[in-house]
């Protein structure tokens, strides 16, 4: 039978995404039919799957193939690539309204918003590229999100520059009758309702923020810090990478090594029988398995810095693979199933190391890895076990491994001073015993092409006792005998089934998994940091430990991403320094970027998700998004102050000029991801944390853009004029303020 069909999950999976892009692509065309005339809103969706489509042509040269995170990075570029053309269509669409033909209108449109349409877009694409570099399993399995993002975005620009004019300049005036008619009637509708908010709202809301700037912006910093705050509180709980409940569980069983295979299998017998009973506590789930795989004599599900601890494979080892059925046609969770499974595993008789699996991602895995690093062995041990002792006084820690396992039985023979006085060595012992019973080489004989070794060694039945061992007759240099008991000692010990160095020293990986419903990852390291792993080092002198594995990734790939972010934010305050040919404005733009941030951790907690490294992926590519909006808007506030209106006023009526293509830009990225943020399956959770951060984000900015930027703005004017009185200097805003 087929039990595990990989090409299921897949299915499923784009499934999902192809249905959740769908049905943001629908929402984003209802959105701009309603705030756009029909006509201009069907223009500037077709950016959209011409955009893809270019994108597409472009992915072999990325290395990119379709799979889960590459659909992922069309959805999430379903909103933001019309933005572009958004600004470029609304543009035009002003442009009519101001009484020019078509062409003109087309032709004047496009050219005047030419250059922050191209800054914007860069800036985007400039936010996503850290991404490309982040190292580690999430580097790798998120380096396919921005170079699709950016591909789609390259392709947008110049569909929305070039394509989208053309289109508009030749597209034929919106018949009044049909449905066309009734679209261009609720259009005018919409258009109407939006300017009475224009006018009604948000002018006196703005008109009172610039006015007290200060206090505007004093309470954004306020509302940025508590949000910080939410975070560091525990309020919104932080994370790694989400774990995602799978479909299967994996149980990793291990009995002592060089237990008999016979053992061995007695002990699978009674983890399957375990299953079966933890399975009959469920009476109303009784279709819960639909397969159970076992296999004896390895653990081809660990993962490689478990196997590459305890052995590839050898008689002690047996897993079990266990198939759910899909989660929404039982009641119980994976982890709980696993949970009482566990309990009675670790009671059968002889078992002595168990591993449940039951989470998938690039996150599975240990939750917890801490390295004990020392030059004496037995020392090592006793830290590792100690540590294990400590671990377990903490709630929600399970499969709690101390590193290392006693190979097979051996016995330790050591030279005393009585052998070294007859003037035998530990090498000639060892050679005596050996051939003992192993064997030594007397004659070799040539028969044919075969060439005979014969043997000399002891009888069958002597070397089958061990007391014949201690009554073994060594010969001494000056050709005496003596019992190897009275010339060496002969001590019961355990072969070592790995050795692991690190510059020298012999090192223990002590590993944990972590039930985030109970304690966090972050708050065990950090009360061990506090008190135990000083306490071991007191104890034990020498002795240095590191965390490894998925601690050690989530150090790195943070460190990376956080790098990746300043450099972002340089290249876009580079960008928008020549943009604007001004180093204050750049500063005015990226005001808004912190309190995207704000939006997306509001966005988790309302909505019940942890802040995770994915999340990270989010509001790192929000920033670009975020610059669009503020970068547009500043731009009009110059164009208007350089034909002769105060500073207020020109922000003022920038805001007000860019309303509607700023709200628009911002709930068609919202709604072009709001039915990811939505999706309930399993299979999307863990990259439902970069949507919420995007999405909400995009929200929270917007109000920010619109009422936040203008203050910053004249508080930033207001620094310069007192500059410029202070030490001098003459003010040229149709030098500074102008765009490149």
């Amino acid at each position: 039978d087929t039990v595990y069909d990989d090409s299921e999950f897949y299915e499923d999976r784009i499934n999902l995404l192809l249905r959740n892009g769908f049905l943001g692509f629908v929402l984003v065309i209802v959105l701009l039919t309603l705030f756009l005339e029909p006509r201009l809103a069907f223009w500037v969706t077709l950016g959209i799957p011409i955009s893809f489509l270019g994108a597409m042509l472009l992915m072999p040269a990325m290395d990119v193939s379709f799979n889960m995170i590459s659909l992922f990075g069309f959805i999430v570029t379903l909103g933001i690539v019309v933005d572009d053309a958004i600004i470029v269509g609304e543009n035009i669409y002003h442009q009519r309204e101001l009484g020019h033909g078509r062409l003109k209108a087309a032709v004047l449109g496009a050219r005047s918003v030419a250059t922050p349409v191209t800054f914007a877009i860069l800036t985007t694409i400039v936010a996503f590229s850290p991404l490309l570099f982040v190292p580690g399993p999430a580097g790798n399995f998120f380096r396919v999100l921005p170079a699709i993002v950016i591909c789609v975005l390259l392709i947008s620009l110049v569909e929305s520059l070039l394509i989208l004019p053309s289109h508009l300049a030749h597209s034929r005036r919106p018949r009044d009758t049909g449905v066309e008619g009734f679209l261009v009637r609720v259009q005018h509708k919409v258009a109407a309702w939006m300017e009475r908010v224009i006018e009604q709202r948000y002018t006196p809301v703005v008109r009172w923020a610039t006015s007290h700037r200060t206090i505007v912006i004093a309470v954004g910093i306020a509302v940025f810090f508590s949000s910080i705050g939410l975070v560091a509180g525990g309020r919104v709980k932080a994370e790694f990478f989400p774990n995602i409940e799978a479909d299967f569980i994996l149980a990793n069983v291990q009995v002592p090594y060089g237990s008999n295979v016979d053992r061995t299998r007695e002990v699978l017998d009674s983890t399957v029988a375990a299953l079966y009973a933890t399975l009959d506590e469920y009476p109303d789930d009784a279709n819960i398995i639909e397969s159970v795989i076992t296999e004896l004599g390895s653990q081809p599900n660990l993962s490689p810095a478990y196997r590459e601890s305890n052995g590839l494979g050898s008689s002690h080892l047996m897993s079990v693979q266990v198939t759910l059925s899909p989660w929404e046609s039982r009641a119980v969770t994976a982890q709980a199933f696993s949970d009482r499974w566990r309990e009675k595993v670790q009671q059968i008789p002889g078992v002595e190391r168990t591993n449940f699996i039951y989470t998938t991602g690039p996150g599975a895995g240990s939750d917890l890895t801490i390295q004990l690093k020392h030059h004496d062995v037995d020392t090592l041990e006793q830290a590792a076990d100690a540590l294990v002792d400590r671990l377990q006084r903490f709630s929600g820690l399970s499969d709690i491994d101390n590193g290392y396992s006693g190979g097979k039985e051996q016995l330790d023979i050591t030279l005393i001073p009585a052998g070294k006085t007859l003037g035998l060595t530990a090498a000639e012992v060892g050679r005596q015993v050996r051939g003992a019973f192993f064997g030594a080489e007397a004659l070799r004989q040539q028969r044919g092409r075969d060439e005979v070794r014969v043997m000399v060694r002891l009888p069958e039945a002597e070397r089958a006792q061990e007391a014949t061992l201690e009554e073994l007759l060594i010969r001494t240099p000056a050709g005496g005998l003596a019992p190897l008991r009275d010339v060496a000692r002969i001590e019961r010990g355990r072969a070592y089934t790995t050795i692991r160095r690190d510059q020298g020293r012999r090192v223990l990986n002590v590993t944990a998994d972590v039930d985030t419903n109970t304690t966090q990852t972050n708050d065990v390291i950090a009360e061990l940091e506090r008190d135990a792993l000083p306490a071991l080092m007191d104890r034990y002198t020498g002795l240095e430990y590191s965390f490894e594995g998925a601690n050690r990734d989530e150090a790195e790939s943070s460190s990376a991403i956080g790098r990746g972010f300043v450099l972002a934010m340089i290249g876009i305050f580079v960008l928008l320094a020549m943009a604007f040919r001004s180093y204050l404005q750049p500063v005015i733009v990226m005001s808004a970027i912190p309190f995207g941030m704000v939006g997306a951790i509001v966005g988790h907690l309302l909505l019940g998700y942890k802040m995770s490294f994915i999340s990270l992926f989010g509001i790192v590519a929000l920033s670009g998004v975020v610059v669009n909006d503020s970068l547009v808007l500043l731009d009009a506030a110059n164009r208007y102050h350089r034909e002769g209106m105060s500073k207020r006023d020109a922000i003022i009526r920038a805001g007000q000029r860019r309303f509607r293509p700023i709200v628009l830009t911002s709930l068609t990225t919202f709604l072009g991801l709001a039915p990811m943020i939505l999706e309930t399956s399993l299979q999307a959770r863990f990259i439902i944390p970069m949507a919420i951060s995007l999405g909400f984000g995009i929200l929270f900015a917007t109000v920010i853009i619109l009422l936040l930027v203008p203050a910053v703005f004249l508080v930033i004017e207001d620094l310069r004029d007192w500059l410029a009185d202070r030490f001098g200097g003459a003010e040229h805003p149709e030098q500074e303020d102008e765009l490149a």
